[in-house]
Order: C-alpha cells, then structure tokens, then sequence
C-alpha cells in the first residue's frame, strides 16, 4: 500500500503520474466497442471481485441509467444499454459457489445469458483471478468481444483478453481507483455518442455552440 510511505501529496502526484501514463487509445476503444454494444442492441457483461466487483456494479449502474437524459427516463421508444454487473445476483453466486466452487461463478451466468457478439469488461487488478479468467476463456470460445482491466503486470487476463485497458501499478486501491476514474470517462464518452452532443456534436451544431 502506497500510502503506508508516501504522504497525501506524494500519494497523489503518483496517482497523477499513472493516469498520464495510460493507454488512451485503449480507453477510446473501449468506449467505442460499448457504443457498438448499445447500436447493435447487445449486452454487456462485467465481473470482477472485491473493489472490482464494486468497479464493476457501479460501472453498470452508471451506464444503465446514465447514458439517458432525463428526459428519456419514461419514453420506452428509447433503445436502452443493456448492461450487467456478474457481481450482484448474491443467491445465485452463493449457489454455484457453494456447490460447484468459486471459480464458476460468472462463467455459469454467461451461459445462461450471453449470446455471440456480446461483451464482456473482466476487472482484475491481478490480472489472475481465477472466476474471471474463467469467464474470459468462455466468453472467448463462443464469439463474445472480451476487455481486460488490470493492474500490477497484468498478469494472464492481459494475455487472454481480447483487448486490454492496463493500469502498470503495484497497488490494489490506486488501481482499482484508477479504473473507476477510467469508467467515469468511459461513461461521458458513451453518453456523448449516443447523443451526439460535445465532441460528437455535428460540425453545424457544434459551431452554433
């Protein structure tokens, strides 16, 4: 844990200096591959566990809800991003934790949800968590687009995932910190294109603007 050594200051210049660093290719790609999702009418699908799987309720919960304007909110001719947080339904992962083991957790909700042409946003800070890696293989072998979100080396998810948002970091929080500032922007990116305002905004809009 960084902030055992490194005063507030400190602390938060290297959390500065890793922001700066990343990938922001990989981030824009990941906005667009979800903005793809909602165009197509597919489904998202995101797992992780701890403070990741907080990462990933809190990332669906945003893009749930948040990719609407308010005005959309009772109007059921608006497509809506179909999103799902593997994390949350507590009975079913009890049940398969408990009789089959832990490490089926998501995979076996895959199964009964996902479709080819699905996404699926793995969060692991490790990069090793055997429940999400599990997950990834499946998703892999049956047309699903599989993300990776990882720090430390990112370990085999970096490998195994189609693609990869990878956060080079030594520190669980500052990672799973990290993520969720990713997650946020991700969100105002997704919200953007769908519709079409700030930067996406039509040339003639955007000047009038």
């Amino acid at each position: 844990m960084l902030g055992i050594d490194l005063d507030l200051q400190a602390y938060l210049e290297r959390c500065s200096d890793v922001l700066r660093s990343l990938d922001a290719e990989a981030i824009e790609r990941l906005a667009a591959d979800i903005h793809q999702a909602y165009r197509e009418g597919r489904t998202l699908f995101i797992c992780g566990n701890g403070g990741s799987g907080a990462n990933a309720s809190h990332f669906c919960e945003d893009l749930g809800k948040s990719t609407l304007s308010r005005e959309e909110f009772d109007d059921d001719r608006i497509p809506r991003l179909k999103v799902m947080s593997l994390t949350d339904n507590t009975p079913y992962i009890l049940a398969w934790a408990n009789d089959e083991g832990f490490d089926r957790i998501f995979v076996e909700q895959l199964k009964n949800f996902a479709a080819a042409g699905d996404l699926v946003l793995a969060i692991s800070g490790s990069g090793n968590s055997p429940n999400v890696l599990r997950a990834v293989e499946w998703a892999n072998e049956h047309g699903l687009k599989t993300w990776g979100m990882t720090g430390y080396d990112g370990g085999r998810l970096k490998q195994i995932a189609h693609d990869v948002v990878h956060v080079p970091l030594d520190d669980m929080g500052m990672v799973e910190s990290i993520h969720l500032t990713v997650f946020h922007w991700i969100l105002n990116d997704v919200y953007a294109r769908i519709h079409r305002v700030g930067r996406y905004a039509p040339a003639g809009r955007r000047a009038a603007g």
